[in-house]
């Protein structure tokens, strides 16, 4: 396998560790104790690993040369009915985009003001970890079932229109699909534009 892959699967399950991490913690900390009863507020990347969203599709990505690499870890369990404040669930579902901002943010200030200094083997992972985390944070933003965004969304919608979250998680999967194959050249724009802004490199 070539280090290139290997490199970027690393970087993917990291991130999509703490991903699901950030949801545990945040639920936690807004009064749902699932996950952490279910010992899910680990940086162990084995209690967290799905096999195909994990491994396999980002492997088919890489290998294929779609041009993007992003996965998925087994989400952590979360009860929206445990959650303080009217809003508990769209906290929670923004913590996990936020933390792949926040690590695409470090990596990015270090190739800023630091570029200079590392080697170009690690220059370039240290760009492999921006892209993947800006892909997985804008990606889990899309207001899709059963994608982040769709949860902050429907916090925000009036009670009488919940059905349409019903009828829209039902086939959430199908229209995740849908959108990756026709519509994801839309957003590789906020891709670039996101790390350029942290990097100070033209994507």
């Amino acid at each position: 396998m070539e280090l290139d892959a290997i490199f970027s699967l690393l970087i993917l399950i990291f991130s999509v560790v703490v991903h699901e991490v950030a949801h545990g913690w945040t639920a936690s900390y807004f009064g749902d104790p699932t996950a952490r009863l279910q010992g899910r507020l680990s940086l162990n990347p084995l209690k967290h690993i799905d096999p195909i969203g994990s491994v396999l599709i980002p492997l088919l990505l890489y290998f294929t040369n779609a041009g993007i690499m992003f996965g998925w870890a087994r989400p952590v369990p979360v009860n929206p009915y445990n959650l303080r404040g009217k809003y508990g669930e769209a906290i929670v579902s923004v913590a996990g985009p936020l933390s792949n901002l926040c690590i695409a943010f470090v990596f990015g200030l270090l190739i800023r003001f630091g570029g200079g200094l590392m080697t170009l083997s690690f220059l370039h992972i240290a760009e492999m970890a921006v892209i993947i985390n800006i892909v997985l944070a804008i990606f889990n933003l899309v207001p899709i079932p059963p994608l982040d965004g769709s949860k902050i969304l429907f916090a925000f919608l009036p009670y009488h229109l919940q059905s349409f979250r019903d009828s829209l998680e039902r086939y959430g999967f199908f229209i995740v699909l849908f959108f990756i194959v026709f519509l994801w050249q839309y957003l590789t724009p906020i891709i670039g534009l996101v790390f350029s802004l942290f990097t100070g490199i033209s994507f």
